[in-house]
């Protein structure tokens, strides 16, 4: 390393060494147990790819003990450049045109002697608009263990809301001035108080650091012994090395902790997207199962010539959705089990709408005085309101399985309350009610 490690305690060296382990097993079991999963349905992980590919991703870092320090800031402040210094030869690309870096890309840092330390590169976020940098911004401070953010002036309003985005995430941030060599000592120094006082807040008065990433020329007009005007080339050196020092000095006081911490908040925050997505992607599901067992109900009930047998397959097909959404959701139920949870939703339906029940009996009334041959449009009314019934079945069930087999608070009651709101009952019946009459004239022709 460029720098002679700091003194640090030895009791306090180790408190942090071992929070560091700690945390560092707490985030690998958390994201070993997405990765292993076995409740989760194969469709629901096929869908759910790419997710799975960033939490591998992520897991072999944290069992390489890599670190990742990304620069992040708008195009030609010198990104490329200034990772370039820090490792010390052209391995980022770099050029004279605007946006050279199209996507993100990264590099080993071997200077650092334990090695895994890696430094990213991001294209610039004045190139995109601001929805997508904010996204950007939010996945670089994700994967980032720190962030390196780079202007060359008085910061911006874009990069200044892209710095608070960042900064929020919790990781270390320095806010870095490149292309300090255009600046006078005085002008620095003016150029910092105006950084820490729009900063304050959000970024520490030490981590506000000047480099110059690349050498310059500049040609300085001089008076010689004679008194006559002179020209001289003088070259601006690269500086970097307070930034050096500061990276030393967080990495090695922090860098196992740092990397622990970021890995829990990485493994909490991905644990938590990836189940809103499983519950996203298990609710699409179960949309299209609850829709699949409403045609068989509607369509049964429709043909079924007997009365009150009729009622009997209904409840049998309710109950068979009930057992097929409680395994898609990972959380399998016995028929009995079904059974109990369909007569809960079924009474609380009971007293909430018990005018659409009455509907339903009439109609299986009618289908008795036909002596069993029912009109289309009775069968056709008689199936529609069936797979309304089957429809909010399902729906509840799909919530109080999604609500991990529970209530909440407010009980089954208000459940089914809030599906019935939800719903628009006579637009549901009617579309049902057509369904059913296209398939019954079919089955008459044939």
């Amino acid at each position: 390393m460029s720098s002679e490690p700091s003194q640090q305690d030895p009791v306090t060296a180790h408190k942090k060494s071992a929070q560091g382990d700690a945390h560092l097993k707490l985030a690998t079991q958390s994201l070993r147990r997405l990765l292993e999963d076995k409740n989760l349905p194969e469709d629901v992980r096929t869908t759910l790819k790419d997710d799975y590919t960033q939490v591998q991703s992520m897991l072999d870092k944290l069992e390489h003990g890599h670190i990742h320090i990304a620069v992040f800031g708008r195009v030609s402040v010198g990104k490329s450049s200034l990772l370039n210094a820090l490792l010390g030869k052209d391995a980022f690309s770099v050029s004279v045109l605007h946006g050279e870096t199209k996507t993100t890309d990264f590099h080993a840092w071997e200077e650092y002697s334990d090695g895994g330390l890696y430094l990213i590169d991001t294209p610039g976020i004045n190139e995109i608009n601001g929805e997508e940098r904010e996204r950007m911004a939010h996945e670089v401070a994700r994967r980032a263990d720190l962030v390196l953010f780079v202007i060359d002036s008085d910061i911006t309003d874009v990069e200044f809301r892209a710095l608070k985005t960042v900064a929020a995430s919790h990781r270390p941030t320095l806010l870095v001035v490149n292309k300090a060599d255009r600046y006078t000592d005085p002008e620095k120094q003016q150029l910092r108080s105006v950084l820490e006082e729009r900063t304050q807040g959000v970024i520490e008065p030490d981590n506000i650091i000047f480099t110059t990433a690349q050498a310059s020329r500049q040609t300085v007009i001089y008076v010689d012994a004679q008194g006559h005007e002179q020209e001289k080339l003088r070259v601006r050196p690269v500086d970097v090395q307070t930034l050096k020092l500061r990276l030393w000095e967080i990495i090695e006081h922090e860098g196992k902790t740092l990397a622990a911490l970021n890995a829990s908040l990485f493994a909490s925050n991905l644990s938590e997207e990836v189940g809103q997505r499983i519950l996203a992607v298990k609710h699409e599901l179960g949309l299209k199962t609850i829709h699949t067992y409403c045609i068989a109900q509607g369509v049964a009930v429709a043909l079924n010539p007997v009365p009150i047998a009729d009622l009997v397959a209904a409840a049998a097909i309710d109950a068979s959705m009930i057992v097929h959404l409680s395994k898609l959701y990972g959380l399998p139920m016995s028929k009995s089990e079904a059974g109990e949870l369909l007569k809960t939703i079924s009474g609380q339906m009971l007293v909430l709408i018990g005018t659409t029940w009455a509907v339903h009996l009439i109609a299986t009334v009618l289908k008795l005085g036909t002596g069993g041959v029912s009109t289309l449009l009775t069968a056709a009314t008689q199936g529609a309101v069936a797979w309304y019934s089957t429809l909010v079945v399902g729906r509840v069930t799909e919530r109080w399985l999604a609500n991990g087999k529970s209530w909440g608070e407010a009980g089954p009651k208000f459940t089914v309350e809030q599906i019935l709101d939800s719903l628009d009952r006579d637009s549901v019946i009617t579309e049902a009610r057509a369904e059913i009459m296209t398939y019954l004239r079919k089955t008459v022709k044939n």
